[in-house]
C-alpha cells in the first residue's frame, strides 16, 4: 500500500474511538439546527474549506432530501471578513463574525489543523461568551484549541494532509449523525 495512504489508514483507527462523540454532536446539532438555531463554522485554508463543506452539506443535503438548515461558514463572506481584518486585525475576522451571527445555544465548529490559529482561538472565546456550544476539530493534543471548546477531537497525525483527510471524514460522520437524527 502506498505510504501517505498506509498513515491515513492508521490515523482513521486511531480516531475510531472518536466517532461516538462525532455521533453525539449530530445529536445535539440535529436538535439546534431544527429548532431554529444556526451552525456557524470557521478554519483557514484547508481548515476553511472543511468548514465550507460542513456548511454546505447541511444547507444543502448529505444523503437524504430534508429541509436546509442554517449553516454559515465564515470565511466565505469576504467582504465582511476583509473589512473586519482590516478595522480591527485578522485575530478578530471570525470573532466579530460570531458576535453577529451566534446565539445562545447556536454551535460553532472550529477547524484547525494546529489548534492554535488566532482567529480561530477568538472565535471559539466568542461563541462561549456569546453562550454557544463550541466544538474543535484538531490536529495532535494538546493544543490551545481543544482547551477552549466545550469538547474537541483531536486527530493523532504530524502531516497536515492526514489530519485534513480525517477532518473531511469526521465531517460527513457528522452529517450523516445529524441526518439520522431528523
Amino acid at each position: 500500500m502506498d505510504a501517505h495512504l498506509e498513515k491515513l489508514c492508521a490515523t482513521l483507527a486511531r480516531v475510531d474511538g472518536h466517532a461516538a462523540v462525532v455521533r453525539a454532536w449530530g445529536g445535539t446539532l440535529a436538535v439546534v439546527l431544527s429548532s431554529g438555531g444556526r451552525l456557524l463554522a470557521c478554519g483557514n485554508g484547508g481548515s476553511a474549506a472543511e468548514a465550507q463543506h460542513l456548511t454546505a452539506e447541511l444547507v444543502g443535503r448529505f444523503r437524504a432530501d430534508r429541509p436546509p438548515y442554517a449553516a454559515i461558514p465564515l470565511h466565505a463572506d469576504t467582504s465582511s471578513l476583509t473589512a473586519i481584518a482590516n478595522d480591527y486585525g485578522a485575530e478578530e475576522a471570525y470573532a466579530r463574525q460570531v458576535r453577529a451571527h451566534g446565539r445562545r445555544g447556536d454551535v460553532l465548529v472550529c477547524l484547525s489543523t494546529s489548534g492554535g490559529s488566532p482567529n480561530v482561538l477568538a472565535a471559539a472565546k466568542a461563541a462561549r461568551e456569546c453562550g454557544m456550544l463550541a466544538w474543535a476539530l484538531t490536529g495532535p493534543a494538546p493544543n490551545p484549541l481543544a482547551g477552549m471548546c466545550d469538547e474537541a477531537v483531536t486527530v493523532p497525525a504530524e502531516e497536515t494532509a492526514t489530519v485534513q483527510e480525517v477532518h473531511l471524514a469526521l465531517v460527513h460522520l457528522l452529517c450523516d449523525a445529524v441526518e439520522e437524527a431528523l
